[in-house]
This record gives C-alpha cells, sequence and structure tokens, in this order.
C-alpha cells in the first residue's frame, strides 16, 4: 500500500515521502481501517516539524491523526465494531495518510450515515475540543465573555457557533480585518484586529475594564501574552497550541501575577480522550453528531488531494487566506 513518512522533522514539504509498504494486520483489540479521507491538520504539520510534544515518533514514521475509513479486518478480541462499518479514526500516533491504518478499536466513533465523509473524516480533533474546552473543561457559564485568538480558522468559527448556542458572548481575535465582518454574520459578539492595539487593552475598553473571565488561545508568545493579560483577576486561559513557537510571559508584569487568582493551564485532546469514561466518550460522540447536523461544529470542505500530491496539499493547507479544510483521498481524488 501507500503510506506518506518522514525519516526526519523538517519543513513537510522537504521530509514528506511516499512509500509502498506491507499492508498492515491488526493485533489484539485491534481493527484493520481502508482510508477514504484523512484531513491536513495544524497539528499533523507540527509533528512533522518536530514541534508537537504529545506524540514522539519512532523513524521512519507515519503521520496523520484522524480520518474517515470502512472496517475492513478484525483482530483478536474485537466484539464492538464488525466489518464494513464506516468509522471516524482517530489515530494518537499517526498513520492514516496512508491508504490503511491499523489501530485500536476502541479509539473508533461510529457515525451515522447520513453524515458526509469530509466531516466524519475531521469528527474528532476540532469538534471534540471545541466542546470539551468551551462545555467541559472551562465549563464557561451562559451568559459570560469567552475571549479566543486565531478566530478565522476552522476551530474558531466552531467555538463562535457553540458558544451563540449556548448563550455565552465572544470577543474573537483576528489578524486580517477583512474577517470581522464575516465572523459577525456566524454570530460573534466582538471581533477585535490586532493592528488596532495590544488586545488586552482593546478587550478592557470595548468588552469589559475588569477583563474577561475565560480565555483560549492556540497561538502563543505576544498574542498567548496579551491574552494572559486581559484575564479578570479571577480568569483562566486554555492554551492549545502554540502556532508562533514562542513562549507566553507571564512574570513581566506584576499586575497579573501577584494580584488575584488567574490561572494559565494547557488543553491537549490527547491528554483529555484517553480520560472519558465509556459512557463519557459515547455522549460526547452524540454531542458531536447532533452539533454537526446543526451546523455547529461542521467543517467547511476544501481542496481534496491523493497521497502523492502531499506537498501541494501542505503549501494549500498553510497558504494565508485559505477556506476550507484540505484533504488526502488515499484512493485517489
Amino acid at each position: 500500500m501507500k503510506a506518506i513518512r518522514f525519516a526526519r522533522h523538517g519543513e513537510p514539504t522537504d521530509v514528506l515521502v511516499v512509500e509502498d509498504v506491507s499492508v498492515p494486520e491488526p493485533g489484539e483489540g485491534q481493527v484493520r481501517v481502508r482510508i477514504l479521507q484523512t484531513p491536513v491538520n495544524p497539528s499533523d504539520l507540527l509533528y512533522v516539524r518536530g514541534h508537537y510534544a504529545g506524540v514522539q515518533p519512532h523513524f521512519p514514521a507515519p503521520t496523520g491523526f484522524e480520518g474517515v475509513g470502512i472496517i475492513e479486518a478484525l483482530g483478536p478480541g474485537v466484539t464492538e465494531v464488525t466489518e464494513g462499518q464506516r468509522v471516524s479514526v482517530v489515530n494518537g500516533q499517526g498513520g492514516n495518510w496512508a491508504e490503511y491504518a491499523v489501530v485500536p478499536a476502541g479509539d473508533l466513533f461510529l457515525v451515522p450515515d447520513g453524515i458526509p465523509d469530509d466531516q466524519v473524516a475531521s469528527f474528532v480533533i476540532n469538534p471534540a475540543s471545541v466542546i470539551l474546552m468551551v462545555r467541559h473543561v472551562l465549563a464557561v457559564p451562559q451568559g459570560e465573555w469567552l475571549l479566543q485568538s486565531a478566530a478565522g480558522p476552522e476551530l474558531g468559527r466552531m467555538v463562535i457557533r457553540l458558544a451563540k448556542r449556548d448563550g455565552i458572548r465572544t470577543v474573537n481575535i483576528v489578524r486580517r480585518r477583512e474577517s470581522a465582518e464575516e465572523l459577525e454574520r456566524l454570530g460573534a459578539d466582538v471581533v477585535l484586529v490586532t493592528a488596532d492595539g495590544p488586545i488586552d487593552e482593546q478587550v478592557r475598553k470595548v468588552v469589559d475594564p475588569a477583563g474577561v473571565k475565560y480565555a483560549i488561545d492556540p497561538v502563543a508568545g505576544e498574542t498567548g501574552t496579551q491574552i494572559f493579560k486581559a484575564l479578570h483577576e479571577d480568569g483562566r486561559m486554555l492554551v492549545y497550541g502554540s502556532l508562533t513557537g514562542e513562549p507566553i510571559r507571564v512574570g513581566d508584569d506584576p499586575r497579573f501575577i501577584l494580584a488575584g487568582r488567574r490561572i494559565l493551564e494547557v488543553y491537549w485532546l490527547g491528554y483529555w480522550l484517553p480520560r472519558l469514561t465509556d459512557a463519557q466518550r459515547r455522549q460526547l460522540g452524540q454531542d458531536i453528531v447532533d452539533l454537526m447536523r446543526a451546523g455547529v461544529v461542521e467543517t467547511s470542505p476544501g481542496r481534496k488531494y491523493s497521497l502523492d500530491d502531499i506537498s501541494e496539499a501542505v503549501v494549500q493547507t498553510e497558504q494565508k487566506g485559505r477556506q476550507g479544510k484540505v484533504f488526502l483521498v488515499p484512493g485517489g481524488k
């Protein structure tokens, strides 16, 4: 079969190659899935670059953390799924950028037939993270403000729609002024542009002089630092990424470390998913289905590429102003 792998960390366009490898056989508790579609996510590219701390590759390493596929073979002891079922494939060690993948049966999500393949392919990483961060980890109450940076991409848009549905007000940070009107149509209450001044000053002037009690940030660096400074004295901030690769500075202003009870914490889906009980995992899957059908955590599909066109897919994924999620289609476009 064809599989995309990399033998060292580096720029994805330089180190990702398509190789012919043996079709894997499932072991105890595992299944083999024929991959139909798999998205190119920021976490995949961070992993290739060596900036993804949660999973350490063993070279030559496969990649691709989620996707949709058809179960083709069951390993010993698997009873919860059957051959021929279409499933959302969570691959915690990477390997979905391939024609076939072997994963633990317990890492699959069964999804109703009425949901399109491109939605099932991106069923978990963004939708589950949005639901867990907003409803469970932060548990933002109705009527409160939620501040987020990088509001323009897919996950940020999901946050806006979920918050609107749950009665939460959002203040959203973007770099491009032309994004503001579009996000407001989605339901964003406030959209601020980084070029208009420090984020914390804008937030306190426009939203609340005391700051916001809840915030999420995937950028870190100076943006994350300013998000932290925008917190209320009882505020909580989740960092779920580091697009800049730079630190958040929380100790350079004593007003924000020697007064109040501001909390800065990390959110990583790879930590939360394994800690869900079976009942909680089923409920999460049902919540995603319901919200996906309602268009709340729906992914905007973009261009699709074959495995052989991985370099083009990476370039398209990282193009500024790109619209829609980029997918790999192992069987061809």
